[in-house]
């Protein structure tokens, strides 16, 4: 197996060398100081044609041509350096790829820059109590009043709620038509009356989603994207990019060495039962990783790696669950403290509690583990369709 990317991208990872070592020196900077910094080297950095690749230069990015390897590279000499990427968040990694496909010109121009620089922070407004893998069950309504909709309803479990400006969302609006034909996706200001939003407390003691209601509030039509009643087909399209962006080969080794530590940390490293199942964890972090190898070697030739990319995302899940469920019984009652220590907060018992929580919810997220086994059965296998869902339709 040659793992080398070749002459070409060692030249090119030695210019991204020098570019971080010149450009990317955040020194002593106050916290004030270090987010304007951070802004002004990804601009930097843009303008040099290292991030926001994809995206056209006349909406912020730096229309790069498709290179999987350089992207690679890039990955990992900022990783080296500890240099930030593109802002994080729902909207540069689901909504930006999702406009790009999906949306008007308008669209474009007066949302994707302004999500690129952090200044319009996205919510997902998929979710709603009763309706969440089954997202064609949504209730909340629009109405077209003139050039705008009038939203009613509710949306739960949104991310970075507490910080959102704007959100994304499915929409009822043609009530009398088959589930999946009735939807529409339309963009919000949450900046209005008619919104509220409420943090929803976890049995962590944190509160890391929200839920929103919407009382007679509006969006313009023109922020409608897609075709009204068509947003089940725009949905899917974020959907794609959501899978895309849990999880990495990366950060799952990089658990699986927490994982290790753990068990040394509390006297159980040496228990053959707690080494068999370490080993066994092992095995799959590597068949994770060395499918990633394959995923990137095929997208690098532009091969299609067939039914392999749909089980991806399913595979990091479980392996992360089965870690998850490991160190729960690593700690045994430390992970039962309440509430962490004072200063704790991603240190010991705490840090796992974060993980035992979240892979239960990275399982959802994306499309529940239940519905990814139909996608690949399905789409990759060629088997029938799943005759409940069949029905449900």
């Amino acid at each position: 197996m040659d793992l080398s990317y070749g002459a070409a991208a060692d030249a090119a990872r030695s210019e991204l060398r020098a570019f971080l070592k010149a450009g990317w020196q955040p020194g002593a900077r106050r916290d004030g100081e270090l987010e304007e910094y951070v802004r002004a080297f990804r601009q930097y950095a843009t303008d040099a044609g290292y991030l926001y690749r994809s995206v056209p230069r006349r909406y912020g990015g730096s229309q790069q041509p498709v290179d999987v390897i350089l992207a690679q590279v890039i990955r990992e000499e900022f990783a080296r350096a500890r240099a930030p990427m593109e802002v994080g968040g729902v909207g540069p990694t689901m909504l930006v790829p999702t406009l790009l496909e999906r949306g008007t010109d308008e669209q474009r121009e007066r949302f994707i820059r302004p999500t690129l620089r952090g200044d319009f922070i996205w919510g997902q407004g998929y979710s709603e109590p009763g309706s969440g893998s089954d997202l064609a069950s949504v209730r909340t309504r629009a109405e077209l009043h003139g050039d705008r909709w009038v939203i009613n309803g509710q949306k739960i479990w949104t991310s970075q709620g507490a910080i959102a400006t704007h959100m994304f969302m499915l929409v009822r609006t043609e009530p009398a038509a088959p589930k999946h034909e009735g939807i529409t996706y339309v963009l919000v200001d949450l900046d209005q009356p008619g919104i509220t939003r409420r943090p929803i407390r976890q049995m962590t003691g944190e509160s890391g989603f929200y839920e929103f209601f919407f009382d007679d509030a509006e969006t313009p039509l023109a922020w409608t994207v897609g075709p009204r009643g068509h947003g089940w087909q725009v949905s899917r399209t974020t959907l794609k990019h959501e899978r895309a962006s849990i999880g990495s080969a990366d950060g799952l080794g990089r658990q699986f060495d927490k994982l290790v530590a753990l068990a040394r940390e509390m006297g159980r490293l040496d228990d053959p039962l707690v080494r068999d199942r370490l080993v066994t964890i092992e095995g799959a972090v590597l068949s994770h990783r060395y499918t990633s190898y394959r995923l990137f070697s095929c997208a690098a030739a532009g091969e299609d790696p067939e039914p392999v990319a749909l089980m991806m995302k399913l595979y990091l899940t479980e392996i992360g669950h089965d870690m998850a469920l490991l160190a729960q019984e690593l700690l045994g009652t430390a992970a039962l403290i309440e509430p962490p220590p004072a200063g704790s907060r991603g240190r010991g018992p705490q840090k796992w509690l974060d993980q035992i929580m979240g892979s239960l919810g990275n399982s959802i997220a994306g499309g529940a583990s239940n519905i990814q086994r139909n996608i690949i059965g399905e789409r990759g296998l060629g088997l029938p369709r799943d005759l409940a869902m069949e029905m449900d339709r």
